[in-house]
């Protein structure tokens, strides 16, 4: 009797012991399975984003993804980079096409045509995804969560006072531009083309490009041609002032014709440090990939938007190159 007592006892021992530790593993499990309920729930928070560039290999647009990728790295998003290889709307909009049909949380944009790139941009906001436009926009924006982009006729006028001052205040200048219907490029010319006017220097115009360096040669020097006298030249973007200053060299009319370049690439600066080129016009591409997946973030969690973010640029130049260095963009992030 004593016997099937102790056992007994040992047995309830046991079995108290056993439901003890099943109590631990459940409690471990609940909290686990907390854990995991939490972890859902911050990986629900891991929206997917796309950013399309308006061209892959332009710097300005590797260093606004490395901006985006930051913001994005910081608030727990996964962002991809896709672009057309030039900057042309016939390219981007399969590429906008193909984005749309994975149906990304949302999409980063830089519209190659402020017309022809409404109805494919416009799909993507129908199909559920928030679109916030950067650096260039559409006529038609009112469906997109945020607008974010330099002040690009402030920086036209900036680059006709920075000009004129190089050429001693006076004589030809000519703009050598991508192509009609990009709103950015549109607006630095016509910027350009009111502070040279309102500086008393002679605007002879302005010529496309397409974004090819090497058509950017071919306008200059028909530029020179027919302006043998011409003084300086404002180049819209980087591919048009690579261009301009390859057209000058080839022309034999290096230093005597100034350049003023937009954007800071690589190629750029090494121009300006060998004088072929005589200032920049930075932007802030970083900031605007930053701010679009910022106002992405926000319309995709309930926080308010921003319809337009202005971002600022630096005016470079040999002398200031040294202090400016946060403003040069990048190859590779």
């Amino acid at each position: 009797m004593a016997r099937r007592t102790w056992f007994a006892a040992a047995c309830a021992a046991i079995l108290a012991l056993g439901v003890a530790a099943c109590g631990s593993d459940n409690n471990s499990n609940t909290s686990s399975g907390s854990s995991s309920g939490s972890s859902s729930s911050s990986a629900k928070k891991n929206y997917k984003m796309t950013l399309i560039a308006g061209v892959k290999g332009d710097e300005f647009y590797i260093t606004m993804n490395c901006g985006a990728q930051a913001k994005a790295k910081e608030l727990g998003v996964t962002l991809d980079f896709q672009g057309p290889d030039k900057f042309d709307a016939g390219l981007q909009t399969p590429v906008v096409n193909a984005v749309a049909a994975k149906k990304p949380d949302a999409v980063l944009v830089a519209p190659t045509d402020s017309k022809a790139m409404y109805a494919p941009i416009k799909q993507l906001s129908d199909n559920g995804s928030k679109v916030a436009l950067v650096d260039t926009t559409l006529d038609q924006a009112d469906f997109a969560v945020s607008q974010i982009a330099s002040d690009n006729e402030g920086g036209g006028k900036q680059a006709a006072k920075t000009l004129g001052e190089l050429i001693g205040g006076k004589g030809k200048v000519f703009v050598v531009n991508v192509k009609p219907g990009i709103s950015t490029t549109d607006l630095r010319a016509k910027g350009f083309e009111e502070g040279a006017k309102a500086a008393g220097l002679t605007y002879v115009g302005q010529q496309y490009d397409d974004d090819d360096p090497a058509k950017a040669a071919a306008v200059t020097k028909a530029a020179l041609a027919k302006n043998p006298d011409l003084k300086g030249i404002f180049a819209t973007n980087l591919f048009s002032a690579e261009g301009a200053a390859t057209g000058i060299r080839e022309a034999g009319k290096l230093g005597q014709v100034k350049i003023v370049g937009f954007d800071a690439g690589p190629k750029q600066i090494e121009d300006l440090k060998k004088g072929t080129v005589q200032a920049l016009i930075a932007q802030k591409p970083a900031e605007i990939g930053a701010d679009g997946v910022e106002q992405a973030y926000n319309a995709l969690t309930g926080k308010a938007t921003e319809k337009k973010i202005g971002t600022g640029f630096t005016s470079i130049t040999k002398d200031n190159l040294s202090q400016n260095q946060d403003a040069l963009y990048k190859a590779s992030c």
